[in-house]
């Protein structure tokens, strides 16, 4: 099993809300057989109910499972991952990707002996250039983390860690950061506004100018930090605004804040 369209038996989608709808575009525009894939969705969106016209079983029941990717909302897991038990056999592996769910609340339903891969994706994923961090248990084979590395390689960039408390922080900087860098492009919009610039035009200055340098950030070879000095003129007028952005009560002590709240936050999902 190392990848999507050589490995044997069926895939079962548990969910195919945003995050498991966006797995399954990524995993059949990189060719993965629909009629390989069994969705396990009570409210299918016309979208995905459309798929089984392409060979994907919804709602069936289905045998030979390899793997069992689980994208329901951590609220109802509780309810959801121990129904999942019966599908589990020797070879399958188990991919999760709710938030807060450990390695160990996930044997607890699936038995102690499953072979699981805990990850967090980002909502980037929705246009594949999402980033994932998976961490494998014991039992995960080579050939299933291949499995798993190909799933969720379909929605962008997977960074693999052994120790699972990394996934706290892991889920506050990468799972949780979307939302920092959409605050950028508001708090730098009203900034303008403040300005002197119409409110619409700073909206429309601002979104273009995070985009636009997030996606010569993905495009370059070189660090943020480079990037940062050659767009830097000394005396000019970015220096004026880093010399706030970058005091020793700037932006720097204040990310460490968020991310130190969003990381004990997810430790108390946990639990």
């Amino acid at each position: 099993m190392s990848g999507l369209k050589d490995f044997t038996g069926t895939l079962v989608l548990v969910g195919a809300g945003k995050m498991g709808g966006a797995m399954l575009d990524g995993w059949l525009a990189l060719g993965l057989d629909p009629a390989k894939v069994a969705i396990k969705e009570p409210a299918p969106a016309p979208e995905i109910a459309a798929l089984a016209a392409r060979g994907v079983r919804i709602n069936a029941a289905v045998a030979d499972v390899a793997v069992i990717v689980i994208a329901v909302k951590p609220q109802v897991a509780a309810d959801v991952v121990p129904g999942l038990k019966a599908l589990v056999r020797p070879g399958t592996i188990a991919v999760s990707v709710m938030a807060g769910k450990t390695i160990a609340f996930l044997q607890d339903g699936l038995g102690a002996s499953a072979a699981i891969v805990r990850s967090i994706p980002n909502t980037p994923a929705a246009i594949g250039r999402g980033i994932t961090v998976a961490v494998p248990n014991a039992h995960v084979t080579q050939g299933q983390r291949a499995l798993a590395d190909a799933l969720l390689s379909g929605v962008g960039a997977v960074e693999w860690v052994d120790d699972e408390g990394l996934i706290d922080a892991s889920t506050a900087v990468s799972g949780s950061g979307p939302a920092y860098v959409f605050l950028l492009a508001e708090s730098l919009a009203r900034a303008g506004a403040a300005a002197g610039l119409p409110e619409a035009l700073a909206a429309r200055l601002a979104r273009a100018t995070v985009a636009g340098a997030g996606e010569l950030l993905h495009r370059s070879s070189l660090d943020a930090a480079t990037l940062r000095q050659n767009v830097t003129s000394p005396g000019g007028t970015t220096a004026a605004a880093l010399d706030v952005l970058m005091a020793a009560d700037g932006l720097d002590p204040l990310l460490r804040k968020a991310v130190a709240a969003a990381t004990n936050r997810s430790r108390e999902l946990a639990g």
